[in-house]
């Protein structure tokens, strides 16, 4: 799944079940397993508190868990659970809602982003899919509460509760803005057909504060590296581009433009590294002040319309009330 965007992204909250993560040293951990001897004889009981005193680079290898008594124990990943996690999880959770997937038949809306819709797809290029699922009022009301988003990152695809979408659309975020304006839609249920309908509620002059301030600092950070380690991730720095030709022509033309067709092949000469960063640079530096004089001009609002959006979102969770 294309990343490029994933810093402006709010801070996900971790699925207790996600097992897929690197824990860091350091974090407290509790056993999902009785702990045995090769023998089999009983060496720890499940639900013994440990610490974390080494990560391994991948979970196919195992963790060095270190208990209050001092004893160490080598367990994998699934073998062991965050212990904060745990105490928030002391219920007797149906074990049908641990499972990002037993959510998907929730999905209201699905779309193809990503270098695919962009145009700037090659061979390899994954099929990158987003977009929202609408859960029961019975679930959010209960006490075990809902993920802001379910994925699957073998397959790809990622949605969104629809709370967490509208409020991320509203700060402006591009992957979400991207969703709501791609061509290539898969599913759009009644409710998302509204959204899509009122989508251009969503664009403000904040695009500008997004687009702009995450350019700026990942450019930063490309020069970092740039510095120490000679190499650069051709495919980051041509969608940073991209991006910064998207919030012009956002705040000018009042559209979220996805395929890019103007730009296509000087982009993907970015791609294959066939550009110097100098010359690189100098445009980035020139969409700097395409963006400047376009936000002056811009005719977007300077905040999006909250108030739309809320109603929708309290209009969509009424209609899941007899769910």
């Amino acid at each position: 799944m294309d990343k490029y965007y994933g810093e402006m992204m709010e801070p996900e909250q971790e699925n207790p079940t996600n097992t897929k993560l690197i824990l860091p040293v350091g974090t407290q951990v509790v056993t999902v397993t009785e702990l045995r001897s090769r023998s089999g004889e009983s060496l720890r009981r499940s639900g013994s508190v440990g610490k974390i005193i080494s990560s391994p680079k991948d979970n196919q290898q195992a963790y060095l868990i270190q208990f209050p008594d001092g004893t160490e124990s080598q367990l994998f990943r699934h073998e062991i659970a965050i212990r904060k996690h745990i105490q928030n999880l002391q219920f007797d959770r149906p074990g049908a809602l641990l499972g990002d997937r037993d959510l998907y038949i929730y999905i209201i809306y699905r779309c193809i982003v990503g270098s695919r819709a962009y145009g700037l797809d090659i061979e390899d290029s994954d099929v990158d899919k987003r977009g929202i699922y609408l859960p029961p009022a019975s679930l959010h009301w209960s006490l075990y509460g809902l993920p802001e988003q379910i994925e699957d990152a073998e397959a790809q695809e990622c949605y969104f509760e629809l709370q967490k979408f509208l409020v991320l659309a509203l700060k402006a975020n591009p992957n979400i803005l991207e969703c709501l304006y791609t061509p290539l839609v898969e599913l759009a249920e009644p409710i998302a057909r509204e959204l899509l309908e009122g989508r251009d509620r969503f664009l403000s002059k904040l695009v500008y504060q997004t687009y702009n301030g995450y350019v700026m600092s990942q450019f930063k950070k490309l020069e970092q590296d740039m510095r120490t380690q000679g190499k650069l991730k051709w495919k980051h720095v041509m969608h940073l581009i991209r991006l910064l030709i998207s919030g012009v022509v956002i705040l000018k033309e009042n559209f979220v433009p996805v395929l890019s067709t103007e730009y296509r092949e000087r982009l993907l000469s970015i791609r294959r590294g066939e550009i110097s960063w100098e010359e690189i640079n100098e445009w980035r530096l020139q969409l700097h002040k395409d963006f400047d004089q376009a936000y002056e001009n811009s005719k977007l609002p300077e905040r999006p319309d909250y108030e739309w959006a809320n109603q929708l979102l309290i209009r969509a969770r009424e209609q899941m009330t007899s769910k």
